[in-house]
Protein backbone atom coordinates (compact mmCIF):
# COMPACT_ATOMS: atom_id res chain seq x y z
CA UNK A 1 0.00 0.00 0.00
CA UNK A 2 1.23 3.27 -0.71
CA UNK A 3 0.95 6.41 1.46
CA UNK A 4 0.80 9.95 -0.12
CA UNK A 5 2.45 12.33 1.55
CA UNK A 6 0.52 15.79 1.94
CA UNK A 7 2.78 18.29 -0.29
CA UNK A 8 3.16 21.57 2.59
CA UNK A 9 2.02 24.70 1.98
CA UNK A 10 4.11 27.97 1.36
CA UNK A 11 2.65 29.05 5.22
CA UNK A 12 3.94 25.85 6.90
CA UNK A 13 6.31 27.41 8.79
CA UNK A 14 3.08 29.61 10.15
CA UNK A 15 0.97 26.93 10.74
CA UNK A 16 0.80 23.76 12.94
CA UNK A 17 -1.17 20.59 12.68
CA UNK A 18 -1.87 18.58 15.78
CA UNK A 19 -3.75 15.40 16.27
CA UNK A 20 -6.82 14.55 18.68
CA UNK A 21 -8.60 11.72 19.42
CA UNK A 22 -11.41 13.61 16.89
CA UNK A 23 -9.46 13.94 13.93
CA UNK A 24 -6.40 16.40 12.93
CA UNK A 25 -6.44 20.32 13.97
CA UNK A 26 -4.85 23.26 12.35
CA UNK A 27 -3.97 26.74 13.22
CA UNK A 28 -1.71 29.49 12.40
CA UNK A 29 1.22 30.19 15.00
CA UNK A 30 -0.06 33.93 15.67
CA UNK A 31 -3.17 33.01 16.00
CA UNK A 32 -3.40 30.11 18.06
CA UNK A 33 -6.88 30.76 19.38
CA UNK A 34 -8.61 30.10 16.40
CA UNK A 35 -8.41 26.33 15.53
CA UNK A 36 -9.42 24.69 12.03
CA UNK A 37 -11.08 21.04 12.06
CA UNK A 38 -11.37 18.77 13.08
CA UNK A 39 -10.74 16.84 9.85
CA UNK A 40 -10.05 12.73 9.40
CA UNK A 41 -6.95 12.73 7.53
CA UNK A 42 -3.88 14.58 7.53
CA UNK A 43 -4.38 15.02 4.02
CA UNK A 44 -7.85 16.89 4.37
CA UNK A 45 -6.17 19.42 7.05
CA UNK A 46 -3.23 20.03 4.64
CA UNK A 47 -5.61 20.50 1.59
CA UNK A 48 -8.04 22.86 3.82
CA UNK A 49 -4.71 24.90 4.42
CA UNK A 50 -3.90 25.42 0.98
CA UNK A 51 -7.84 26.40 0.27
CA UNK A 52 -7.92 29.73 -0.98
CA UNK A 53 -11.28 31.43 -1.41
CA UNK A 54 -10.47 33.26 -4.24
CA UNK A 55 -9.11 30.86 -5.99
CA UNK A 56 -10.75 28.51 -8.66
CA UNK A 57 -9.59 25.74 -7.46
CA UNK A 58 -11.81 22.84 -6.38
CA UNK A 59 -10.63 20.39 -4.02
CA UNK A 60 -11.33 16.96 -5.45
CA UNK A 61 -10.90 18.44 -8.86
CA UNK A 62 -9.15 16.34 -11.59
CA UNK A 63 -6.77 17.55 -14.10
CA UNK A 64 -8.68 16.91 -16.40
CA UNK A 65 -11.66 19.16 -15.11
CA UNK A 66 -9.52 22.04 -14.65
CA UNK A 67 -7.99 21.79 -18.31
CA UNK A 68 -11.30 21.19 -19.22
CA UNK A 69 -12.39 24.65 -17.14
CA UNK A 70 -9.69 26.48 -19.08
CA UNK A 71 -10.39 24.83 -22.72
CA UNK A 72 -7.20 22.35 -23.07
CA UNK A 73 -8.16 19.90 -25.43
CA UNK A 74 -7.53 16.22 -24.34
CA UNK A 75 -6.27 15.21 -27.76
CA UNK A 76 -2.12 14.24 -27.36
CA UNK A 77 0.00 14.22 -31.05
CA UNK A 78 0.38 10.13 -31.33
CA UNK A 79 3.90 11.38 -33.31
CA UNK A 80 5.05 14.42 -31.35
CA UNK A 81 3.44 13.59 -27.98
CA UNK A 82 2.56 17.09 -27.71
CA UNK A 83 -1.14 18.42 -26.36
CA UNK A 84 -3.34 19.17 -29.31
CA UNK A 85 -2.73 23.02 -28.98
CA UNK A 86 0.61 22.94 -29.74
CA UNK A 87 0.62 20.62 -33.07
CA UNK A 88 0.24 22.01 -36.42
CA UNK A 89 -0.04 19.92 -39.22
CA UNK A 90 -0.22 20.44 -43.05
CA UNK A 91 -1.95 17.51 -45.04
CA UNK A 92 -0.62 17.04 -48.37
Amino acid sequence: MTTTIPITSRDYDNTHVVERPDGFYWYYESESDKVFGPFPTLLEATQDIEYNADSDFEPGETLEQAEDEIGVSGWIDPETGEPGEETHHLED
